[in-house]
């Protein structure tokens, strides 16, 4: 009997947002910005950014989308797409859970203090609060992406790139981004 499999997303981003050049400079990565993603047209991604595209300071849980949000407003965003198959239950799992996530995401927050003390190398996590790229490797390792347990505690969106089993599926501008099946069709993970 063949297992069912599917393919799950990291996208890694670069707005070009005062913070995301600030980041650039500090970090010297290509990318500052890490989200997940279940589906390959990329309608619907998970993150913890700005709840609101205007505001900077304010942020949390968001579900992102080049459609709308801040990377319709940052609308020269560069990204970099990778991918690696799941099992079609764990898939099925994190799903479920990323919805859930969405539903009571205002029960989580932003880990300022997290991303501001990984500048300086220091380990800092708190109960429902992540930065982006922290919440990536929280959601890999959840539910048992093993390579994920390379990754430091300290983790950069620019790491992701460096796991195995992961392949580079589009690098460039996120508004030309397009796959045969975004044709007019855009799934929604969480209806």
């Amino acid at each position: 009997m063949i297992k069912e499999v599917k393919d799950i997303y990291i996208v890694l981003s670069q707005t070009g947002t005062a913070l995301s050049r600030a980041l650039k400079v500090i970090t010297g990565a290509e990318y500052n910005h890490a989200s997940i993603c279940l589906d390959e047209t990329l309608s619907e991604l998970y993150s913890f950014g700005r709840i609101n595209p205007m505001n900077p300071v304010i942020g949390g849980f968001v579900r992102e989308s080049k459609n709308y949000g801040t990377f319709k407003r940052f609308s020269n965003t560069q990204i970099v797409v990778i991918k690696r198959q799941v099992p079609d239950e764990v898939y099925k799992n994190m799903q479920r859970y990323l919805c859930m996530m969405y539903e009571h995401r205002k029960e989580f927050g932003y880990n300022y203090p997290g991303l501001f003390l990984a500048a300086a190398k220091i380990h800092f996590s708190a109960r429902k609060r992540f930065y982006c790229s922290e919440f990536v490797r929280y959601i890999l390792l959840k539910f048992g992406l093993k390579e994920a347990e390379l990754l430091d505690d300290i983790v950069k969106p620019i790491d992701f790139l460096k796991l195995k089993g992961w392949n580079v599926v589009y690098k460039g501008d996120m508004q030309l981004y397009i796959t045969p099946h975004a044709r007019g069709w855009l799934p929604k993970i969480c209806l």
